[in-house]
């Protein structure tokens, strides 16, 4: 039985208004393509200023597929961090079994800011001198980045408001010929499961769509004066006093601990 389990991400610190509205954040969930062909024509920009086709970056290997944006303050940084994690923890090693290719969904973004973000990642993995070879930020122009998204079903949107693009948390793995093999959705996925999805790109296996789940990236702030916003305080202070309230609980029994 399917099951969609809706989870917005709301920062505890968010402080910029957002003119998104809640009402549409189960819009942002990935719309799955399995077995799709992406446009291989795609053009992108790579981390040295230099143009690349989306078909060169996926070419010869299975490609874990990660749109992003470097500026993002929320989960995209987990979600990298948790594809390299997966990666590492399945024994396989970018540029020989698999390969990290992340696309920038923000046009403010520079080759400069790829390039980077593509060293701290590379330095991520056990053996970054052989990992360099297969992990690969790129920045494209809007429409190119769309016509690669909407092949993806990826949705995002810009709010003005924050500054923020709201999309949702995954990726996808890719056959070497560009075409989706599977839907890894959220963060941190288990090592095993990345393994046998790697396994299943690589014999040109296509898997049936994820069980449905929206992680949302972006960090709502509802406005002042509303039912929303005293909702928001009222989570904001129970999580606080939970801490707190742990916190004591832990410290009170390491001094009982001490004291006998």
């Amino acid at each position: 039985m399917k099951f969609t389990l809706l989870l917005p991400l709301v920062l505890l610190g968010a402080s910029a208004r957002a003119n998104v509205d809640p009402g549409n954040f189960a819009g942002l969930a990935f719309h799955q393509h399995p077995g799709a062909q992406l446009p291989l024509d795609a053009q992108l920009i790579d981390a040295n200023g230099r143009p690349a086709r989306l078909g060169t970056a996926l070419a010869g290997r299975p490609s874990v597929l990660v749109l992003e944006y470097l500026r993002c303050q929320n989960l995209c940084s987990l979600v990298l961090t948790g594809a390299v994690q997966s990666i590492s923890g399945a024994g396989l090693t970018p540029g020989r079994d698999v390969d990290l290719v992340a696309i920038s969904i923000d046009p403010r973004e520079k080759p400069q800011d790829a390039a980077a973000a593509q060293a701290m990642y590379v330095k991520r993995f056990p053996n970054p001198g052989v990992a360099a070879a297969g992990v690969r930020f790129f920045t494209a122009a809007p429409d190119q980045v769309r016509a690669i998204a909407s092949a993806i079903g990826f949705p995002y949107r810009y709010d003005r408001a924050s500054g923020q693009f709201a999309h949702p948390a995954g990726f996808v793995v890719t056959t070497p010929d560009g075409r989706i093999s599977r839907y890894v959705l959220g963060l941190y996925p288990p090592p095993g499961l990345l393994k046998q999805a790697v396994a299943e790109a690589s014999a040109d296996q296509v898997e049936p769509p994820a069980h449905p789940l929206l992680l949302l990236c972006f960090g709502y702030d509802p406005d002042e004066g509303t039912a929303a916003a005293l909702a928001m305080r009222l989570v904001r202070w129970s999580s606080a006093f939970l801490i707190l309230l742990i916190g004591g609980f832990v410290a009170f029994l390491s001094l009982r601990r001490r004291a006998a």
